[in-house]
């Protein structure tokens, strides 16, 4: 028997509880936990989730994601609103993977809104490493 998957966001919560129920559907309560989602859906292959979490004015029409690279590990830097209460918020992280180049690191500082009020992300400016 093997052991429940632990999330990828790295919460350290099983993927059932943590990432899984906003894959399945369950609205983000925070911009912070639709950033940690969308960490475990490129780590996971879920390129339908990422598309349905992305917000409708700038979501591209399809999108593919590399089964050649593996998301390693997921950094929360700052997050600013995104709160129950907010419209609005960002979220600076560092994802670490590792691709047929070798390990990389992608930072950057998204943007999230509510969209019929659910989280989704917006945009995000990529930050040099």
């Amino acid at each position: 028997m093997t052991a429940p998957p632990a999330c990828p966001c790295g919460s350290g919560e099983l993927l059932a509880a943590c990432c899984g129920p906003l894959h399945a559907g369950h609205p983000a309560p925070t911009a912070e936990r639709l950033m940690r989602s969308r960490f475990s859906a490129f780590a996971l292959g879920d390129a339908a989730y990422l598309l349905r979490s992305w917000s409708r004015t700038t979501r591209p029409a399809s999108l593919e994601v590399d089964g050649g690279t593996v998301w390693r590990r997921l950094q929360i830097v700052d997050a600013v609103g995104g709160g129950a209460a907010d419209a609005q918020g960002v979220v600076e992280f560092r994802a670490s993977y590792r691709d047929a180049d070798g390990a990389g690191l992608l930072h950057e500082r998204s943007r999230f809104v509510r969209e019929d009020g659910r989280w989704v992300y917006v945009d995000g400016d990529v930050r040099s490493v």
